[in-house]
């Protein structure tokens, strides 16, 4: 690695003191890497663990099955249920279960931010800096299919990215959008319940992995970050009901980008103020008096007794010498007011979706299919809520407003491709489907030759108990890894073509 950038070293030992040396050497140890199982993709008796005292219980027990299975080396995260350290000699990104969906690769110290978040089924959630897509896909489990996450990224190539992780994630209740903030929020002022803003940042938290972050950080960067994040987190309290919870995170150390910034923003919104929320065993209260180092008085400390009516110690930092992390700040603002709400005032009202004449003519494979492919279609074939782009048919969220006029990266779930006289389904509406829930499934070991063979595309010959289906000679086959959707192949003449899509393939 190469040497840490000297201002930053000098602002870290006047900030730290004498425990600069201990977080120095951090960097000489090995980073942090982690995984974190998805509840999405729990099936059959597993599901049931979801909730109740034994909540916790289903991601030790598919932590055990994983790590059996795979080979894995895996601890728990102790701040989140769902998280668990990984060994630096595997390789969870090249393996059956990744493809599935059955775990998000994530930092471990960025899975605090959803935690604190806490977003409950039903919720609408706005994630405002979402790629690639660790946090929106946390808080798409934490839903469990119900309420509305609008994810979104400004940047088009990382909202391909976002959208992407969304579909291997098996959600289907998110819409992603490639938009400015500023232009997001008069669409969706008071809207929801929650939000998260992981803001865009000189990336401190990152140098023991990135060599880049390192070489572009500077402090002018810092200030540049500054005044960004205070934008951002300007629309996205603008978007947040009134009573609803807002939580600002950034991967870095420096007080500008951290109590700085939720300091300024308390300042000018006197209808927020900084939630108490449990300090996790490890993570560091925030340091009121750093509130006012660098950018605004060039280099002095705030006068702590000021900011005390601010309450920036119930702020959070996560320090990579006190704990197995890379480095978080997190702050979690409650907004004043009742989360009631009759009309938000945005600018656009119900989204509009296939009328029932276009919906009869247009959907009639579609409905096809259905019958044909799920053992209950009855809850797709019940929902008003599609739209079409071409070809392409969407199931949008039912919460869903009218996003005429912004760039939408993937309203929806993509059902699949309407055709003449047929249907094709998406390989984002596969993974998202529970064997329990098809009519034929080919289900294959995850350390088979035949799971490694279908992700690069080759055949598939069904054994055993997956061949009862073959006599009906034709139609759509869910292929799982271990009971965990991976895709579709589809049967004809005997035989299952592969349709895993070839830009996803394994070399």
């Amino acid at each position: 690695m190469s040497e840490l950038p000297v201002g930053f070293q000098e602002r870290m030992k006047e900030l730290l003191g004498d425990e600069y040396w201990a977080f120095e050497a951090s960097y000489l140890e090995e980073r942090s890497q982690g995984l974190r199982f998805s509840s999405l993709k729990l099936h059959g008796q597993e599901a049931e663990l979801r909730h109740g005292e034994a909540s916790g219980l289903w991601a030790v027990r598919l932590a055990q099955q994983v790590a059996k299975k795979a080979g894995f080396s895996l601890r728990p995260v102790p701040w989140v249920k769902e998280g668990f350290y990984y060994g630096s000699q595997d390789r969870p990104g090249k393996h059956p279960y990744h493809e599935a969906g059955v775990y998000y690769i994530q930092e471990p110290s960025a899975m605090a931010v959803v935690e604190l978040l806490e977003p409950l089924p039903g919720d609408s959630v706005l994630d405002l800096c979402a790629a690639p897509g660790g946090k929106s896909s946390h808080i798409a489990a934490r839903l469990e299919g119900r309420g509305f996450l609008l994810s979104n990224e400004i940047h088009p190539a990382r909202a391909k990215v976002l959208s992407q992780n969304i579909e291997r994630m098996g959600i289907r209740n998110c819409v992603v959008c490639n938009e400015e903030p500023g232009r997001l929020a008069p669409h969706f002022a008071g809207f929801f319940d929650k939000v998260v803003v992981d803001a865009p940042c000189s990336g401190e938290g990152m140098f023991r992995k990135d060599e880049r972050a390192r070489e572009e950080w500077s402090e002018e960067r810092v200030r540049m970050c500054a005044a960004r994040q205070a934008e951002i987190l300007d629309y996205g309290a603008y978007m947040l009901k009134p009573g609803g919870r807002l939580v600002y995170s950034t991967c870095t150390f420096a007080p500008e980008e951290n109590e700085g910034t939720i300091m300024r923003f308390l300042e000018g919104h006197e209808n927020f103020s900084v939630e108490e929320r449990p300090h996790y065993k490890g993570f560091t209260a925030g340091i009121p008096k750093w509130a006012g180092y660098g950018q605004i008085t060039g280099g002095s400390f705030q006068d702590e007794s000021q900011l005390f009516k601010l309450h920036l110690e119930r702020t959070m930092r996560i320090m990579p010498h006190k704990l197995e992390g890379e480095g978080h700040f997190i702050a979690v603002l409650r907004k004043e007011g009742t989360g009631a709400y009759e009309n938000y005032g945005g600018k656009n009202g119900k989204a509009r979706y296939l009328d029932d004449r276009k919906r009869r003519d247009v959907l009639k494979e579609f409905e096809v299919f259905l019958r044909n492919t799920l053992i209950a279609p009855e809850p797709f074939l019940s929902r008003e809520e599609y739209v079409l782009f071409g070809e392409q048919l969407y199931l949008v969220p039912e919460q869903m407003p009218d996003m005429t006029g912004l760039k939408v990266a993937r309203p929806g779930l993509h059902m699949g491709t309407l055709k003449k006289n047929r249907f094709e389904p998406s390989h984002g509406l596969a993974l998202t489907l529970k064997a329990e829930e098809v009519n034929a499934v080919c289900d294959l070991q995850a350390e088979s030759p035949q799971a490694f063979n279908y992700l690069r595309g080759g055949t598939v010959v069904p054994e055993g108990d997956n061949a009862g289906w073959l006599a009906r000679g034709k139609g759509w086959v869910l292929v799982t890894v271990d009971g965990y959707s991976l895709g579709w192949c589809k049967l004809a003449g005997g035989i299952l073509k592969n349709h895993y899509p070839k830009g996803l393939r394994w070399n």
